[in-house]
């Protein structure tokens, strides 16, 4: 057998959903009988009809027939990826999986899913878990790649520790994500298979797999943070060498345990992202520094973005990763024009690099207290922001291309509604943290 045979075999073997199976087994995850699963869906269905008499939700009457928490019927648009709807090539990507789910050990408790898909309606598989501390453990370890996570954390390296950082972390993860994002487009391979894998997380469930992007998040914000640090800001390397293998491994170990990836989408994303900082990462300086000083970087910045967008639509037909590429390039975008326009305002500066390596300063109760205030002061700003800006951008999209806003849900399905109304919104998120959020500090004196 040559040495390509056996790659072959192995990658077929990391693929195998059995493996993501035996290790959510190992971890204390067992899907319910199928009696005990319709039984707790017809339970769940029933508690949502009574609520949607109550409360007049339209959406929520109607299902259509067919056993709750098991596959949809053939031809179903959940039984899916969209992409294969079209007859396009490839394998159905998963199936649709059941409710929310029921979770612990006997007297069973139920839990919601993590994240459930607004855009398909989709929750997470009936399931018991037996070991509660892992659970919570994952649970954050996939929160490390989500929205959540990173609306928090980006901004918080600009607005409390260091800006250059923050904005030299964004501009990687956007190339790292962008890249990862596309590159699912065009292998299309499809996420393990319910049965037998159990899907606690469903919200990527209509993307494709192949690589994991949140491993490539994972991988690349960690090492590009130590990269970023060491020598500019005075600590132990040994505390770096010690986050990195934590941060990623728990990111990755998450994906599985979710069942949203084989063994080889993590090791591919982790690899790939290796890869691409390897190639990418001399050029960050460049790109950060072109951003803040070239006289026609907000053109460039917005015209490169928004081109990627409209190429990265049209590799495949819809599904929640058009509208996550777009919002990635939108804050990239946004994080970019607002540090030109901060730096030209002479409003941010970052430290000399005669004063380097930085030293920590001491933790007083004005250091701690000033670094609340702006932490609530700027999310409650940015939270705005993006309510307002998703309030006319959608209508507006809609009007402009005349697409029925009736189900914004299915309106968001066009890419003539979804790339402007995430690249705009996300777009002033961005701006707003590099640009807005710092000027109302100098303004009020907490900068």
């Amino acid at each position: 057998m040559s040495l390509r045979q056996r790659l072959a075999r192995l990658a077929s073997r990391l693929q195998e959903p059995q493996k993501v199976a035996r290790f959510q087994q190992l971890c204390g995850v067992e899907a319910l009988p199928s009696g005990s699963a319709t039984a707790s869906a017809d339970r769940r269905e029933d508690d949502e009809e009574a609520e949607a008499r109550l409360t007049g939700d339209s959406r929520r009457r109607g299902r259509q027939p067919g056993p709750p928490g098991g596959p949809q019927p053939p031809g179903s648009d959940l039984n899916q990826c969209p992409a294969k709807l079209g007859g396009g090539g490839g394998a159905p990507n998963g199936v649709r999986n059941g409710l929310a789910a029921e979770l612990g050990p006997a007297p069973s408790r139920r839990a919601g899913a993590l994240r459930r898909n607004s855009l398909t309606g989709e929750e997470g598989q009936l399931a018991q878990v037996s070991n509660w501390p892992l659970y919570y453990l994952f649970t954050f370890g996939t929160e490390l790649g989500n929205e959540l996570f990173y609306v928090t954390f980006f901004p918080f390296w600009i607005w409390n520790l260091d800006p250059l950082v923050g904005r030299r972390l964004v501009v990687i993860w956007v190339l790292v994500m962008y890249l990862g994002q596309c590159t699912k487009d065009i292998i299309r391979w499809p996420r393990p298979a319910s049965p037998p894998v159990v899907k606690l997380e469903v919200f990527y469930n209509s993307e494709y797999g192949m690589p994991s992007t949140h491993a490539m998040s994972g991988t690349a914000i960690p090492i590009s943070m130590v990269l970023l640090t060491y020598g500019r800001w005075q600590y132990p390397l040994i505390y770096g060498l010690i986050l990195i293998p934590c941060w990623c491994s728990l990111v990755c170990l998450s994906r599985i345990y979710m069942g949203m990836h084989s063994i080889l989408d993590i090791i591919a994303g982790f690899l790939y992202t290796i890869l691409i900082l390897a190639v990418f990462y001399p050029f960050v300086d460049l790109i950060d520094n072109f951003n803040q000083t070239h006289k026609y970087a907000p053109l460039i910045i917005i015209g490169l973005h928004l081109a990627l967008g409209i190429f990265s639509f049209t590799l495949d037909t819809w599904s929640t990763s058009r509208g996550d590429t777009a919002e990635i390039l939108g804050s990239g975008a946004g994080i970019a024009c607002g540090s030109h326009v901060i730096y030209n305002m002479g409003v941010v500066f970052d430290p000399s690099l005669d004063i380097l390596p930085l030293t920590r300063p001491p933790i007083t109760v004005t250091l701690f207290g000033k670094a609340i205030l702006r932490i609530l002061i700027g999310m409650a700003f940015v939270l705005i922001v993006r309510v307002v800006m998703k309030k006319i951008t959608i209508p507006l999209a809609c009007k402009i291309f005349s697409i029925p806003c009736d189900d914004v849900r299915k309106a968001r399905q066009h890419m003539e509604v979804e790339l402007p109304y995430r690249y705009i919104t996300y777009g002033m998120v961005g701006f707003s943290i590099t640009c807005l959020v710092p000027y109302i500090f100098f303004f009020i004196g907490i900068s």
